[in-house]
């Protein structure tokens, strides 16, 4: 069918408001929604107080481009700023369906070929097969490394975490619903919980979403109730962002061990989760269970789709002893959008389906 016009044009909206231009990504399945153009600007002297002022000022942005009629509850998004770090290509607010996080690792996977792509960084000397990306995440800067041709992404990306480590391990809590419970707290730039989904009574390979989202907000809600998370650096990155339930396999295997992450406001995520890898890796060192270099698979049981994690080296962070995690996938771009609103839209914020 013939194109209806000639130039393609934004639909009538409100001319005080400047439409939102987006690219949208996927890595693993997961999606990424990243803003380039149309968010006022973001006040504070560091990326962690632009986050503050984001939250305090411009959550309608979030809400616009996560939630319904836009996005919808899986929704993933990410926010381009300015870093104070000079090392720093970039900086990025990471955005979701409840709030924003300190870290997404799905997300650096793919913004190290919009980087790339995009031009936000110097084009890599000729012959170059990886180009590197200094990105400023809300817990710190994180290096990803872009295999490139000819000065353009081509393939897969692989990033090193900030130091990752253990909070708690083998800690009891009491889960409504499932009793007592023994559980793991391990941070890879966000802090997660970890549980064999057997203890819970289901098999993360083929038990309903649905079943597994229940069980693991459970145990996040009973974590947060009789558990203080800190962080020895900032209490801005204190918080439990969600639960990984996992397939029990954390002894080092050549098979891939499967889990599935559920975090925020019960947002599901469909790749294996890059900052819940770097957590997991961390878990796995700390317990003996995997060595330095030691490469591992990661499998999502919600897509099928894998990442690659090894500890790299060892870090410390505050007095934890940690890890410095190596995670590797791929990303893929699936479009560009220019979101509008009209001031009479009642819905123009958005809004989130219970």
């Amino acid at each position: 069918m013939e194109s209806v016009l000639a130039v393609p044009r934004l639909p009538p909206h409100d001319p005080g408001t400047p439409a939102l231009s987006v690219v949208d990504m996927h890595t693993g399945g997961e999606p990424l929604r990243v803003v380039l153009a149309g968010c006022p600007e973001l006040v504070g002297p560091t990326l962690l107080a632009k986050r503050r002022y984001m939250r305090q000022h411009l959550d309608f942005v979030r809400r616009r481009l996560m939630l319904e009629p836009r996005g919808h509850r899986d929704m993933y998004g990410a926010v381009l700023v300015r870093s104070e770090l000079p090392d720093a290509h970039l900086g990025v607010l990471f955005l979701h369906n409840e709030g924003y996080s300190s870290m997404c690792g799905h997300a650096v996977l793919a913004l190290g070929r919009l980087a790339l792509d995009f031009g936000l960084l110097p084009a890599p000397p000729a012959g170059a097969r990886e180009a590197r990306v200094n990105i400023h995440c809300p817990c710190g800067l994180v290096t990803a490394f872009v295999a490139c041709e000819d000065g353009r992404s081509c393939g897969p990306v692989r990033f090193h975490s900030v130091p990752a480590f253990v909070l708690a391990s083998d800690l009891t809590v009491d889960v409504p619903g499932h009793g007592k419970l023994v559980v793991d707290i391990a941070y890879g730039g966000a802090f997660y919980a970890f549980v064999s989904a057997e203890k819970l009574g289901l098999d993360v390979c083929s038990a309903k979403t649905r079943d597994l989202v229940d069980a693991a907000s459970a145990v996040t809600g009973a974590v947060k109730s009789q558990f203080k998370i800190s962080h020895p650096e900032s209490e801005d990155l204190a918080f439990l962002y969600g639960t990984i339930l996992t397939d029990g396999k954390d002894a080092y295997s050549e098979d891939p061990t499967t889990n599935i992450c559920v975090f925020a406001d019960e947002q599901v995520d469909r790749s294996p989760t890059g900052s819940g890898v770097t957590a997991r890796i961390a878990l796995q060192y700390h317990k003996g269970l995997l060595g330095l270099n030691q490469t591992r698979g990661f499998k999502s049981s919600a897509t099928g789709s894998v990442f690659t994690g090894k500890a790299v080296r060892e870090a410390k962070c505050g007095d934890f002893k940690a890890v410095v995690v190596e995670v590797s996938g791929r990303a893929h771009y699936t479009g560009a959008a220019s979101m509008t609103v009209e001031e009479d839209d009642p819905l123009k914020d958005g809004f989130l389906l219970k």
